[in-house]
């Protein structure tokens, strides 16, 4: 049965799905592997840099370790050159869920990109295709009037949009922007009218919440091994291959690593800029999941035994789950 079958033979049918919200450093995916391994489960990344292949090490892709206990589908899908939306990756990983579904194993979607995993449960609008001059002219505009420049525009065009969306995240900004002037209406209208939900699942939605301090003391952590572990030397590469313009390298960590290649922060103060830089996107990660609808929050992190135990519990309590552990 081909993808297109299996996910119309979902419209039908009610299938479990566990999706683990949380911020990043969180232990989503120690959490994820350990209720794959007890409920034959695979797990669907959620995460908008995890899709690129050759990018390792600032991902924190899942080990080879993780990845042989149990199968992980959304990792290193598309090369770093290519463009990949939020909709593209709502169509790929329904595409997993429904054949993970069919094979009679519990698909656990896991990641910390809440705009992918809005795409895929809620569904996205059928909005405009991509206007590339108008693009290349609202990134120069914002570079020549400087930062926040897009935000404002976007403001008066798209207050509602502009709220969901941080003044400082450019590639969202000029979507917002792009599809309002193309549609000649506002993106938060066309999202609201036009979303195809995910259908065919029952949702159990986990949550992790560790106290914020031990969170950015492990943040803080995981960014320093990233440059002892040789970011710095991967972001080399991939610059040298794919060139500056490359959209995956301004994510966290490549930034700053693509910065000191260039000479413009020591690696002391990039160490420290990556640092910060995750510690505030775990905050809007966190503001982004509390808004979700349904969530059962856990107060630690996913690799904390306590935690893993209660939501195994979670899992197995679940009206009409009917797992075999």
């Amino acid at each position: 049965m081909d993808a297109a079958n299996r996910q119309s033979e979902l419209k039908n049918s009610s299938y479990p799905l566990v999706v683990l919200h949380g911020a990043t450093a969180s232990g989503k995916t120690s959490l994820a592997v350990q209720l794959a391994q007890r409920f034959s489960g695979e797990i669907v990344s959620c995460d908008s840099v995890a899709v690129y292949c050759e990018l390792e090490i600032g991902t924190a892709k899942p080990s080879r370790e993780q990845r042989a206990l149990v199968p992980h589908h959304m990792l290193d899908v598309v090369s770093p050159d290519q463009p990949y939306t939020a909709g593209d990756y709502a169509r790929d990983a329904r595409a997993s869920l429904a054949d993970i579904a069919a094979r009679g194993n519990l698909p656990i979607v896991a990641g910390g990109t809440g705009l992918y995993l809005r795409a895929l449960i809620d569904g996205l609008f059928p909005g405009p295709a991509r206007l590339e001059t108008l693009r290349v002219r609202l990134r120069a505009m914002e570079q020549e009037r400087g930062g926040g420049y897009l935000a404002r525009i976007l403001r008066r065009l798209d207050p509602a949009s502009a709220a969901r969306i941080h003044p400082n995240d450019a590639p969202k900004l000029v979507r917002a922007i792009e599809v309002t002037l193309a549609a000649r209406q506002r993106m938060s209208t066309l999202w609201e009218a036009g979303r195809d939900p995910l259908q065919g699942f029952r949702i159990l939605r986990l949550g992790l919440d560790p106290p914020r301090p031990a969170l950015y003391a492990r943040i803080n952590q995981r960014a320093a091994a990233m440059f002892s572990n040789g970011l710095v030397e991967e972001t080399e590469r991939l610059l040298a291959r794919y060139g500056a313009d490359c959209r995956p390298l301004s994510s966290l960590g490549y930034k700053q690593a693509a910065m000191l290649l260039r000479g413009d922060l020591s690696l002391e103060d990039a160490i420290a800029s990556t640092q910060q830089g995750h510690r505030n996107y775990a905050k809007r990660q966190m503001t982004w999941f509390r808004r979700e609808p349904n969530v059962c929050w856990l107060d630690g992190f996913g690799d904390d035994p306590a935690i893993a135990e209660r939501a195994i519990l979670l899992v197995e309590g679940w009206p009409k789950a009917n797992f075999i552990s």
